[in-house]
């Protein structure tokens, strides 16, 4: 169902059946977005992306999954996933969020680099740097700084940043947000500021 809808919408899209041959297919065939079941047999889903970012490779990862429980999609976030859909749900949603991850992927790249003190993001190259250290980022959360970079102590809503930053539409309730801004606060340090506006939202600037 989900490769038929993929197919429709003008993608290419493979399937495999468990956690290992999806690995290799992915080291392999290098594509563009994964959409990754949590319920994988042989290796979960979650262990698939937790390889995938140990070894470096930050391809989009979009988890597909039947649990209902709020621990579950925020490990899968903090393993470095750029979103998650809970079943059961349209094809046209899963369709429209892989549009939107790659959409995040490739939507500044010929802008100049960002910096917020020692914080600095290239969007040409994909890369960023906390303190002259380099930092591996998902799509998503780089665009999340990115976003906020270019607007330095200005304080967005969490509803701004789902529209803007996800293409969500207003009012989905959803903790993606904050998940997301633990993540990249453990990754920067104190290269910049992330800071939280209590019952607002949130604004990077520096230190």
């Amino acid at each position: 169902l989900i490769r038929g809808a993929l197919v429709r919408d003008g993608f290419t899209a493979t399937i495999h059946g468990d956690g290992e041959s999806a690995l290799a297919a992915i080291t392999r065939d290098r594509p563009a977005v994964v959409v990754l079941d949590v319920g994988l047999p042989g290796l979960p889903g979650t262990e698939v992306c937790r390889r995938m970012r140990a070894a470096g490779d930050w391809t989009p990862v979009l988890f597909v999954t039947a649990r209902d429980e709020e621990v579950d999609r925020v490990l899968g976030l903090e393993l470095g996933a750029d979103d998650y859909v809970t079943k059961p749900f349209s094809p046209r949603e899963l369709v429209a969020r892989v549009r939107a991850v790659l959409r995040r992927g490739g939507s500044v790249a010929t802008e100049a680099a960002i910096t917020v003190g020692e914080l600095v993001l290239d969007p040409a190259t994909r890369r960023a740097s906390a303190g002259g250290a380099g930092v591996d980022l998902t799509t998503t959360e780089f665009e999340l700084l990115a976003f906020l970079m270019r607007r330095p102590g200005r304080v967005f809503t969490r509803e701004e940043l789902l529209t803007q930053v996800w293409g969500y539409p207003a009012g989905t309730p959803t903790r993606t947000v904050d998940v997301h801004v633990a993540q990249v606060r453990s990754k920067i340090g104190t290269a910049a500021r992330l800071r939280t506006v209590r019952g607002v939202g949130y604004a990077v600037e520096p230190a």
